[in-house]
């Protein structure tokens, strides 16, 4: 490392080596452990399909992995390990937003790539912005959007939220609220709650909630904690009592698979990758290509390994190189076609914010037996468009909209 002349970001002096090697951070333990040893596992399917056609301009694409425990501290001294004694081309991963937070400034400081694949505060793409940083999954301001959205078009006006009490519940229920101002003006907030990120019971908030009566319920958790508080809420009668949403993470496969029959029906609920949607030849490719590595369907996350892996191939190919610079400006405008997106309808970078823009898919909760040992998945689809989730962006305030045609909004998913 160089210290720089003028006081500012320090200078690698990179070694040229036969690889492109990428530092990634994931949960390992804890209740967020499923999502990265999922991740994991799907880093390594992309990094395979990507060296079985010549790399990374040559190189091959090596990935390391690391348990970031869902600890910012941790991450942080994790990460500079990495840039300083791994000489990474890239870090990729994070699923906490307080985790990505603090990395994200260890990739600003030393001008290495941040390829963020599953967290989803929106803060990192706009008031934490930064050049080194591309996400390749949705954001809370895109989801909760398009929740605002489909609820728009519902007669439910008076709505509660609960949420973990940390960056991305309150991001979350920011971003809500903003979009329901906007498409919702005659709704009503008659209460929220905040436990603690992994908190052991959230009866004594639903109960407080449902006595404020809310026609509809907006929850903001995300693994083993959906798994609980689904649990929880079926205890105390919740799903007869009022409506219940999710437009973030509440409808990931790991939800459907632990509660089985448990899982309630109707409920309303999204998340960044659908197993059973959309029904193309890349979105079953990519999960029948996790099942025969882990004998189980993926969790969400895994998607945003995956595309994260190729994005990076797909960068560098578009530079030319794998300098951390030209990276930022091949990455820009570029277009993703992901196993989530539909046919003709592909995810594409924003240039301004370097937040992937894609199609958001909302579901209900209904029985369906194709991916056991889940007995309950998402259907009676209606898609968002790209352009319409994202309203009010950093990306739409700086720069005009994507670089290809607009997608066209299909309710009921056709």
């Amino acid at each position: 490392m160089v210290p720089d002349s003028m006081g500012q970001r320090p200078r690698l002096r990179r070694r040229r080596g036969h690889t492109f090697t990428v530092g990634c951070l994931y949960p390992l333990t804890g209740r967020a452990a499923r999502y990265g040893h999922d991740s994991i596992i799907a880093a390594e399917m992309a990094a395979d399909e990507v060296n079985a056609t010549g790399g990374v301009l040559g190189r091959e694409v090596r990935l390391l992995f690391v348990d970031d425990r869902s600890d910012p501290t941790f991450a942080v001294k994790a990460a500079q390990r990495y840039v300083l004694e791994d000489d990474v081309d890239a870090l990729m991963g994070v699923v906490s937003s307080a985790v990505a937070l603090a990395v994200t400034e260890v990739s600003r400081h030393f001008g290495v790539l941040f390829v963020g694949t599953d967290h989803a505060s929106a803060r990192l793409t706009e008031e934490q912005f930064q050049p080194y940083y591309f996400r390749v999954t949705n954001n809370t301001r895109q989801s909760m959007t398009a929740g605002a959205r489909y609820l728009s078009r519902r007669p439910w006006r008076r709505l509660a939220y609960i949420g973990p009490d940390y960056e991305y519940g309150h991001r979350q229920w920011q971003d809500f609220r903003e979009a329901l101002a906007r498409l919702v003006p005659d709704a009503r907030v008659v209460g929220t709650a905040w436990p603690k990120l992994y908190a052991p019971d959230y009866r004594p908030a639903l109960r407080s909630l449902l006595d404020a009566d809310p026609e509809v319920l907006v929850h903001g958790f995300w693994g083993g904690d959906t798994i609980a508080f689904v649990a929880q809420a079926l205890e105390l009668g919740v799903f007869e009592r009022v409506q219940v949403v999710s437009f973030d993470a509440g409808g990931n496969y790991e939800v459907f698979e632990a509660l089985g029959e448990r899982m309630p029906c109707g409920l309303i609920l999204s998340a960044r990758h659908h197993n059973n949607f959309p029904p193309t030849a890349a979105n079953r490719r990519f999960v029948q290509g996790f099942w025969d590595r882990a004998r189980r369907y993926p969790a969400y996350p895994a998607h945003g390994a995956y595309v994260g892996v190729h994005f990076l191939a797909a960068a560098a190919a578009r530079a030319g190189s794998v300098d951390a610079e030209e990276l930022v400006r091949a990455g820009e405008g570029l277009v993703l076609a992901t196993p989530r997106d539909r046919e003709g309808r592909p995810s594409w970078i924003d240039p301004a914010s370097h937040q992937v823009v894609q199609e958001m898919y909302i579901g209900v909760t209904e029985p369906q037996a194709g991916y056991p040992p889940a007995r309950v998945m998402l259907g009676q689809w209606e898609v968002v468009p790209a352009e319409v989730a994202a309203p009010g962006s950093r990306s739409e305030r700086v720069r005009g909209g994507p670089p290809g045609p607009h997608a066209r909004d299909v309710a009921g998913g056709g």
